[in-house]
């Protein structure tokens, strides 16, 4: 299953469900995204042509994440540029969500391993600019 978290025709976050299953080649991004996220399912013997990738300037003016979640339980919670809270989902095992705008948050559930990968060179205290979370009695998981 894929999920889309979108707050007034922007979209903050594509999420897809350790049970989703597609043949061939699926992208969920727009070209234009600086990462792009897919998913390939290819049968025994399916071949991809040796490669490599040419060096090609591009201009990144925000960092998007991708977070695979590889054991336990996470909560995301979703904000928008303003910093006003949105809703939140759980994560499980095998999920795997793309971050692109707005903001967010993280509580682990369970104990909880993840596999992020974001653009780099990494910029310390440029990166991100943190804020206060969502008080819990004001969360909405859904």
């Amino acid at each position: 299953m894929i999920e889309k978290i979108i707050n007034k025709k922007k979209l903050l976050s594509i999420i897809i469900r350790a049970n989703y299953k597609s043949e061939g080649i699926k992208f969920f991004t727009p070209n234009d995204f600086s990462q792009q996220l897919g998913y390939m399912n290819r049968p025994k013997g399916y071949s991809i042509a040796p490669h490599h990738h040419n060096k090609v300037k591009r201009e990144v003016l925000t960092t998007d994440e991708t977070l695979i979640i590889k054991s336990g339980k996470v909560r995301i919670d979703f904000y928008d540029e303003k910093k006003k809270y949105l809703k939140s989902k759980i994560l499980k095992k095998g999920d795997v969500i793309l971050l692109v705008n707005g903001g967010h948050g993280f509580e682990m559930l369970e104990k909880t391993e993840i596999i992020e990968i974001k653009q780099g060179p990494y910029a310390h205290d440029k990166d991100k600019t943190r804020f206060e979370s969502v008080k819990k009695n004001k969360i909405k998981i859904k």
